[in-house]
Formats: C-alpha cells, sequence, structure tokens
C-alpha cells in the first residue's frame, strides 16, 4: 500500500473513531470530543468517495453531539470514583416501531440515492445511514438499545469500505463491530 494524504486522513479518522466509540462503550462523556474530530476527517473521505447520505449523516452527528454533551452532562452520575453517564430503556413496542420504520425509510432513501445522484453503493449507503441517525438519537438520549443499531450498521459499513478499497475503514468499523457487542455488555450492566 502506497502512503497518500487520504490514505493517512484515513487512519487519523479510524483512530479517532476508534477512541470515541471505546469511550462511548465506557460511558465516558469524553466520547465527544473524539467524535467531533472524527466527524469533520470522515465527512471529507466520504466526500471523495461520494457516499452522500453519508456526509449528511456525519453533518446531523456534528449537530447531535452539541445537544448530547448537554444531555450527557445532566445524567452524569458518580460510579467507583468515575463520572459515567446512566443510561435508561426502551419499551419493546418502542423497539418494534424504531424497527419497521427504520428499514422502510432506509429503502426509500436508497430509491432516492439510486434514482437522483452518482452515488456509488446507493442502498447499502442508505442502510448505513437511516439506522445510523436513529442510533444517534438513541444514543444521545443514553438508551441502551442503541448498540443494536450500531452493530448492524457498522456491519454494513465493512461492506461499504471493503468495496471501497478503504481498509483502515474497513478496520475501524470492525472494531466498531467488536466494541459494540462490549458496549451492549457494558451498558445492561449499568
Amino acid at each position: 500500500m502506497s502512503w497518500t494524504q487520504d490514505s493517512i486522513l484515513s487512519l487519523i479518522s479510524c483512530c479517532l473513531g476508534i477512541c470515541s466509540v471505546v469511550l462511548a462503550s465506557r460511558r465516558n462523556i469524553l466520547t465527544f470530543a473524539f467524535g467531533f474530530a472524527q466527524v469533520l476527517t470522515y465527512t471529507y473521505l466520504c466526500w471523495t468517495q461520494r457516499f452522500y447520505a453519508e456526509i449528511a449523516l456525519n453533518a446531523y452527528y456534528f449537530g447531535t453531539m452539541i445537544y448530547g454533551v448537554y444531555v450527557w452532562r445532566q445524567r452524569l452520575k458518580e460510579e467507583s470514583g468515575k463520572m459515567k453517564v446512566e443510561p435508561r430503556s426502551l419499551r419493546p413496542i418502542v423497539i418494534g416501531l424504531i424497527v419497521v420504520t427504520t428499514l422502510i425509510g432506509s429503502w426509500l432513501v436508497g430509491w432516492a440515492l439510486a434514482t437522483w445522484t452518482d452515488d456509488t453503493q446507493p442502498y447499502l449507503d442508505a442502510y448505513t445511514t437511516v439506522p445510523a441517525l436513529v442510533a444517534q438519537v438513541l444514543m444521545i438520549l443514553v438508551y441502551r438499545e442503541h448498540w443494536f443499531l450500531w452493530l448492524a450498521v457498522d456491519i454494513l459499513c465493512v461492506i461499504l469500505w471493503v468495496r471501497a478499497g478503504d481498509y483502515f475503514m474497513v478496520t475501524q468499523y470492525a472494531i466498531w463491530c467488536a466494541n459494540c457487542v462490549y458496549g451492549i455488555i457494558s451498558w445492561r450492566k449499568a
């Protein structure tokens, strides 16, 4: 592999993203500091690949993370000498509604991307984007169930970036998959 400006930026973005999600799984508010930096670097990489839904998603992340800092600060609680956010749970009926609307919304966005843009992977781009929108809201509002959506998104993002040939991003999303499993366990214990 030859090192280019994009591959170096991809490595940096990968490291920032891994730090951010590990801190989130540990319920640490510093997740947002790394998250802001990762969003900026990742958005540029998506621009070079023409992943338009991913670009829009990252603009959304930036805005929601500003609100997330506020919400998480309100839910911080001392636990074993450390400040950690206190999670909550959704009712099963709400989970069902989220799953159905997310699947339908993903298909509609995929169709729109396939019809009106030159997106290189429109349906996969959509199925990584719409669930991520929902997962981000659930994470910001500190619901445990966000980890399951993130796991689905991260698995699909591994496929997206394998097809794009960016193995730093593949590595990031593979690590994020493992972190989601850890997050599911960690947040359930909390």
